[in-house]
């Protein structure tokens, strides 16, 4: 016998070509027997089936993880949070280049807290708000809407140095624990900004709560700037920078030009913002003068 006799027959229904059952086969006629499959069209069909299932699978993980996705492929979310953090870790490493890494976290986190202040009272009159961008050695800045009220206008321009004023106060108890005079420094210089920040005159914040007030203050916060900057030796393209800015509110308030919203202040309103500008004024400065005295240096031995 044979190799061929001692293999079993094959059954023509569960081998090769002959797998599938007979009515799901082609038949001819002439040749009396079932057509071999196309093989082209067995790929696709399995190639389809593959498909298939992977996006069933594909469907399931999304439906799964639908949040996660949501926020990484928001592609405007993401361009803000980019945005945002690139411009402020940009603004470190520019003043890490001249100050340290330990200065440079400190004043970067001051300069935020100062912008969340106005952002989240912004947010707080319900209006819409960006969150904080920074600019190298020029600072850092929030945009959002503008409220109806100038008295709503003039206490969101406030509470950026009053959130400046409660950081400054914790770098100089820091100080003051601590005995350490870099805290000391921070706290000096936190307040030190806030307050030249106070100065009545676009663009500072002091520029907008004195036009709740009085717009006709912003000629005299204009003398001020120059005054200061000159007798603190700013740096020139900062003089020219903030200058060009504050010189249209400065012409404004001579010719007398008023916010349309200045016909709703009443008195009471004046007074309310006049009070809370004047403590915030006298509370930064009061921090200065503090820091000196405790840290028992000269400002200049802060530099």
């Amino acid at each position: 016998m044979n190799d061929d006799e001692k293999k079993p027959p094959k059954n023509p229904w569960t081998s090769g070509f002959n797998a599938e059952r007979p009515e799901n086969r082609a038949y001819d006629v002439h040749e009396g027997d079932y057509l071999p499959p196309d093989a082209k069209k067995e790929r696709a069909k399995k190639t389809a089936e593959g498909l298939g299932a992977a996006g069933l699978g594909l469907g399931a993980i999304l439906l799964k993880f639908k949040s996660l996705l949501l926020v990484l492929f928001n592609l405007k979310g993401l361009i803000l949070v980019l945005k945002f953090g690139g411009s402020m870790f940009i603004s470190m490493w520019f003043y890490a280049l001249f100050w340290g890494w330990k200065f440079a976290l400190v004043f970067i986190l001051m300069l935020l807290a100062h912008e969340l202040g106005h952002y989240f009272t912004i947010k707080n009159y319900g209006l819409p708000a960006r969150l904080p961008m920074f600019v190298p050695f020029i600072g850092a800045y929030t945009v959002g809407g503008v409220p109806e009220s100038l008295e709503h206008d003039a206490y969101i321009a406030l509470a950026g140095p009053l959130t400046g004023l409660g950081v400054a106060a914790i770098c100089y108890i820091f100080g003051v624990e601590t005995q350490s005079a870099f805290w000391y420094m921070a706290a000096y210089v936190g307040a030190f900004l806030n307050l030249f920040n106070m100065i009545p005159t676009p663009p500072f914040d002091g520029g907008r709560i004195a036009g709740a007030l009085s717009p006709s203050l912003w000629v005299g916060g204009f003398v001020v700037f120059l005054g200061l900057a000159l007798g603190l030796h700013l740096p020139l393209f900062f003089v020219l920078l903030f200058g060009l800015l504050a010189l249209p509110g400065a012409i404004a308030g001579w010719r007398g030009h008023k916010d349309p919203r200045f016909a709703t202040m009443t008195n009471a309103a004046r007074v309310r913002v006049a009070l809370w500008y004047l403590a915030t004024l006298f509370a930064l400065f009061y921090l200065m003068t503090m820091t000196v005295h405790t840290g028992g240096m000269q400002p200049a031995a802060y530099r």
